[in-house]
């Protein structure tokens, strides 16, 4: 049984439908801290780095056991979005991606005793349409405050797929993890049958 470094219901959802059996155990780190130590990296670096980070920190009170950290970042025309810290920063959020491409950052890493043995980064792009006003207010007094746990204001599990116009990239990454590379990783390391 490996350990999940995370609270994100839709990872462990994922990890459930796969047959994988886990324990989450979530990390207690300051992701802000460690993004501002990140200045010059790119988004896919960050996500990676934040996935490392919070597989070593679990690692850390896990001997012997493999950790699975995983991130997901929002970047749109080179801004990058965290999650929403209130439901008008969630308004901001959908008027600034209106019309335009959302890069969907979205990393794994597996962590055993300290070291890093796995780090996987996936991207997917989503073209969201142009949002009207009654649209982001409807929207919102639906889906908050379930969308505040959510990069890019959405799950695309419930409301999420009418943002968009169209989706390039597999729907794990989409989810928040690179799931098919994350299953061979932990064939490899015998935690799942070959």
């Amino acid at each position: 049984m490996i350990v999940l470094a995370s609270k994100s219901a839709s990872r462990q959802a994922m990890l459930t439908s796969a047959g994988v059996e886990f324990e989450a155990v979530p990390a207690d780190l300051d992701e802000r801290a460690l993004e501002a130590e990140l200045v010059g990296a790119s988004p896919a670096q960050v996500a990676i780095a934040l996935s490392e980070a919070k597989a070593l920190a679990v690692s850390a009170k896990q001997p012997g056991r493999l950790v699975l950290g995983s991130d997901s970042l929002v970047e749109v025309e080179g801004r990058r979005f965290d999650k929403p810290a209130s439901r008008e920063d969630a308004a901001e959020h959908l008027r600034h991606f209106s019309g335009r491409t959302m890069k969907l950052h979205s990393a794994a890493a597996l962590s055993r005793d300290g070291d890093v043995v796995f780090r996987h980064g996936a991207l997917a792009r989503l073209q969201v349409r142009h949002l009207s006003e009654t649209f982001i207010t409807q929207y919102l007094d639906t889906e908050w405050p379930e969308v505040s746990y959510c990069v890019g204001v959405f799950r695309i599990e419930a409301l999420g797929p009418q943002l968009f116009e169209r989706i390039t990239g597999d729907q794990f990454t989409v989810l928040g993890m690179p799931l098919l590379e994350v299953l061979g990783a932990l064939r490899f390391e015998g935690e799942l049958p070959t």
